[in-house]
């Protein structure tokens, strides 16, 4: 496993000689790049690299991870800097690896419905580069995020309800593992029995076993209607059960999103909606026209069965996207609620017959503590965030939040829910991986022992490194 000191001098000069005579002026010790390379939209501190890598293809990369592995450094890949446990930190130092050259469509298959891509594309442009297909990819999961950065923490996000999530959406990858060997998991084919499925092994991985050099996706058809609506509600828990009363009735929503009065306040604040401020919920529906309208229609229905109020309706293109951009920015819109502020997003998700429950004692727990904490969440597959708020200046609230957290992703976990719907494990939630899963933590170290013996992929994330807890091997 990984002994030596990240940040040893001597190892990241030689790093940067032997990477300089392959990538040129592609590799970095600028102080602003490996800053930009060291911060994220987590609460966590920043933590820069050494060197900062742009490789434009394969070969490459697998240069790189040689050239580490040689050196003991650790490897860390980067996308676009979108994660929300600190993914991409490098609290060890090493080579970051940014993808963002990596950008490129490899190849569109209509007729199969997929298309390989290079890990640096954005969801955004892919799905521009898509638009004279009739397919899209529709794994949205709020931020522009890379393909592969969504591979590598198993993204999911507002249309899962639907379409499922990367591990439902990657048919196939390239990889290069620790070894510097170049893997492809997979062919093209819609289903395969051929050993080990090592697709979903490195799906939600966070680069901790490999570096992702192409992902081969499945494609869906663009609906010939979408028609999106808001509902609100006079509380929370009415809200809840009309998301779980529609999910049962087996009305097919493409988006189902829940957001509390908090939220819809910052959303206010932030976006000049101008919706009450009151819980809500946002839905999408995709299809044809006359299956949109039946299925909005019993929608609308079961809403009214909870009291929901002004069932409005957004069927213009230009309404929509208005809509669901607010929706995306929800981490502004809270952040724009306490001004100055940091926030520590949540991400437990739980099964759906218990989410009312765990909503509910949820919001006792933040009224009792008096946190500023609004509430956004998928509820169509049981998984919600709170935007905790707090002071980066005051080590009494910060405790105060993080002791918060504990107790609602304890409370999660005991729900036979999961600590993390989709944001990964990296930094943040090591310790309750354990709790979660138990037993099963020690197989996924054999395999990251396994595939990593020397320790440099991400060091730090899923698990803590020898190197973090003071030991060495």
């Amino acid at each position: 496993m990984l002994t030596r000191p990240s940040r040893n001098g001597g190892a990241t000069e030689t790093a940067l000689t032997r990477l300089a005579q392959t990538l040129g002026p592609r590799v970095t010790r600028a102080p602003g790049v490996l800053a930009d390379h060291g911060r994220s939209e987590s609460y966590h501190a920043a933590s820069p690299p050494d060197l900062v890598a742009f490789p434009e293809t394969t070969e490459e990369v697998r240069d790189i991870v040689s050239v580490c592995r040689n050196l003991r450094l650790p490897v860390i890949p980067f996308g676009a800097g979108t994660s929300l446990e600190g993914n991409a930190a490098a609290p060890l130092g090493g080579v970051c690896i940014d993808m963002s050259r990596m950008d490129k469509v490899l190849a569109v298959s209509p007729e199969d419905m997929d298309v390989r891509v290079q890990p640096g594309i954005t969801r955004k442009r892919l799905n521009a580069q898509l638009r004279d297909t009739g397919l899209f990819f529709p794994i949205d999961p709020g931020a522009d995020a890379s393909i592969g950065g969504m591979a590598s923490t198993r993204a999911s996000g507002t249309m899962a309800v639907r379409y499922g999530t990367m591990k439902d959406n990657v048919l196939a990858l390239e990889a290069v593992l620790a070894d510097g060997r170049v893997i492809r998991t997979a062919r093209r084919a819609r289903k395969s029995a051929a050993g080990y499925d090592l697709t979903r092994l490195l799906v939600g991985a966070e680069g901790t076993l490999g570096v992702i050099t192409e992902v081969t996706l499945k494609l869906h058809p663009q609906p010939e209607a979408i028609s999106s609506a808001v509902c609100a509600f006079l509380d929370l828990k009415a809200a809840v059960d009309t998301a779980i009363a529609v999910i049962q009735s087996g009305v097919p929503v493409a988006r189902i999103e829940l957001l509390d009065a908090m939220m819809m306040r910052g959303m206010n604040l932030h976006a000049k909606l101008g919706l009450p401020e009151a819980p809500h919920l946002f839905f999408e529906f995709h299809g044809s026209k006359s299956y949109v309208a039946e299925q909005a229609e019993t929608a609308q229905a079961l809403a009214g069965e909870f009291g929901g109020q002004g069932f409005s309706w957004a069927t213009t293109p230009e309404e929509r996207r208005r809509l669901w951009q607010a929706r995306d920015n929800t981490l502004y819109a809270g952040l724009a609620l306490r001004p100055g502020t940091r926030a520590l997003v949540t991400d437990v998700c739980v099964p759906l017959s218990r989410l009312a429950e765990c909503l509910v004692a949820t919001a006792a727990d933040i009224a009792e503590t008096g946190l500023i904490a609004p509430v956004v969440g998928h509820v169509g597959d049981g998984n919600f965030h709170l935007l905790v708020l707090h002071d980066p200046d005051s080590a009494e609230e910060f405790a105060r939040v993080k002791a918060f957290n504990e107790r609602l992703i304890r409370r999660a976990i005991a729900l036979d829910g999961t600590c993390t719907g989709e944001h990964g494990i990296g930094l943040g939630k090591i310790d309750f991986l354990e709790l979660e899963l138990g037993e099963a933590v020690d197989a996924m170290r054999l395999v990251k022992q396994a595939l990593d013996p020397l320790g440099i992929m991400n060091p730090g994330k899923i698990f803590r490194s020898p190197a973090q807890m003071g030991g060495v091997s």
